[in-house]
């Protein structure tokens, strides 16, 4: 299949325009939403064709509490590892939309899988968690073309929440994904927004 300016354009504006949301409206997402993100990830490449994501929708109350609780836990450690006005910046940052996503989702890779037969992968492992990596992406671009928000949460304690889960021992944590309809469009990030760090360009070095 060929493609053309028009789709390319399109695309460069879906890259442009994807932002890590932490404001969301609390208004259901329908389920035929839901479905075209889910088989985003199916279109995602892997390693091997190993597809090692493991995906939980999170919907029981306690559970959401307990991971709210190993957020705040680890967002305040690291708070503690600045000082002054640095820290008192971070303080303020709102980095989780735990609160007010209508959709969450715990995504886990399994790190030997039987599918893939192990091939790509023995001399990079990484390429395991690469492949669950490009598979959120896969779904965040998506979901930016259907004008859904998705927010990465990164402040978490991996260990806690795959015990919080129970998940087998081969499986880690990789992404829990707050997924809603954003209160406000902004090509800018928030980071960049609030003097954090700015955005700065990519530079391909000759050897």
């Amino acid at each position: 299949m060929e493609f053309f300016d028009s789709q390319r354009q399109a695309l460069h504006e879906i890259l442009r325009w994807r932002r890590d949301v932490r404001h969301f409206r609390r208004d259901p997402l329908p389920e035929d939403d839901l479905e075209q993100l889910r088989h985003a990830m199916d279109l995602a490449p892997s390693v091997g064709n190993a597809r090692p994501w493991r995906v939980f929708r999170v919907q029981d109350p306690e559970v959401m509490t307990q991971a709210r609780d190993i957020f705040q836990r680890c967002n305040e450690a690291a708070g503690d590892d600045y000082e002054g006005d640095r820290r008192a910046a971070y303080m303020k940052l709102k980095l989780a939309g735990m609160e007010d996503a209508p959709v969450q989702l715990a995504v886990f890779t399994e790190t030997d899988p039987e599918e893939g037969h192990g091939l790509g992968r023995a001399t990079m492992a990484d390429t395991l968690v690469q492949s669950t990596a490009m598979s959120i992406y896969s779904l965040m671009l998506t979901a930016r073309a259907m004008n859904i928000g998705v927010g990465m949460v990164s402040i978490l304690d991996p260990g806690a929440i795959e015990t919080l889960f129970d998940v087998p021992p081969g499986w880690r944590f990789a992404s829990w994904l707050c997924i809603g309809y954003p209160q406000t469009m902004d090509d800018t990030p928030l980071l960049h927004r609030v003097g954090w760090q700015e955005n700065t360009t990519t530079s391909w070095s000759l050897k």
